[in-house]
């Protein structure tokens, strides 16, 4: 890896991306009640975990950065980078892959050490689910300090469909008025009139183009949420989850409610 030119021979590859600092932050917590050290599979959970927030803060960045493109009608630049986010989101996918290799039995060696530390704590996720539109399952005052401000932010702001659906408007798309309009704090909901103006829309390339890549972020996204919820299942069963919610119960009644409704609803009129 190349790094900026610096005359400070002290700026390395390390202090660069302040590895020490990075590696001291896996403070495992658990006690092997045999030999008193920590329990081995810990690591890798934290670890997991850790990543998972790092891509959140990226996908965030990105979309961030993907609805100021379309505000300003940059409509190739946002379909980039919403590019990117797909090979994110696989890339989360692809990590319970290795979060699978823990059994129930390693699992359960630290569990109990979790107290009510669970991922249904998870400010960002929950940042990306408002900044999509996914406003209706979680209680801003759930979250404190820093965490609750930056929800409360997500949530009284427009979505990406929402700059999207503007963008389009702009672009010709005939965009009912209701929908341009709407309350940006409530879940997107279908609208019959909007879809009809989406089919139309197919008949430009470009603007199928990034219809289609919104859909593939809705399916990845929703692609994670199942590839969760079996992870859950396979590792801790029907038990609840070590926050106190319902666990896998949750997670599944999470499946199968698209983010982008309206995408869902017009592939039966072609």
């Amino acid at each position: 890896m190349s790094l900026p030119f610096t005359n400070n021979d002290e700026f390395t590859y390390g202090t660069y991306l302040k590895i020490p600092e990075l590696l001291s932050l896996q403070q495992r917590v658990s006690v092997d009640p045999k030999t008193q050290q920590p329990e081995h599979d810990e690591m890798l959970f934290i670890v997991i975990h850790q990543i998972y927030e790092l891509w959140f803060k990226v996908v965030l960045h990105e979309v961030d950065r993907i609805i100021e493109l379309l505000n300003i009608d940059h409509v190739d630049g946002a379909r980039h980078g919403l590019k990117r986010v797909l090979k994110i989101l696989k890339t989360l996918v692809g990590q319970i892959d290795v979060l699978e290799t823990m059994t129930p039995a390693e699992f359960a060696s630290f569990r109990s050490f979790l107290a009510n530390a669970s991922g249904f704590q998870s400010a960002q996720f929950r940042e990306l689910e408002f900044v999509l539109g996914v406003k209706d399952r979680v209680d801003v005052a759930w979250f404190a300090g820093d965490e609750g401000s930056r929800l409360e932010h997500r949530y009284e702001s427009p979505t990406l469909w929402d700059a999207f659906v503007h963008a389009a408007h702009r672009s010709g798309l005939r965009v009912p008025d209701e929908v341009l309009d709407r309350d940006v704090r409530l879940p997107i909901v279908e609208n019959a009139e909007l879809q009809a103006a989406l089919v139309e829309g197919f008949a430009d390339d470009g603007l199928a183009d990034l219809l289609e890549t919104l859909t593939d972020l809705d399916e990845g996204l929703q692609e994670w949420r199942y590839r969760h919820v079996m992870m859950v299942r396979r590792t801790i069963g029907t038990k609840r989850g070590t926050g106190g919610s319902d666990g896998a119960t949750y997670l599944a009644s999470t499946l199968f409610h698209p983010a982008f409704p309206d995408l869902w609803a017009i592939r039966t009129e072609f």
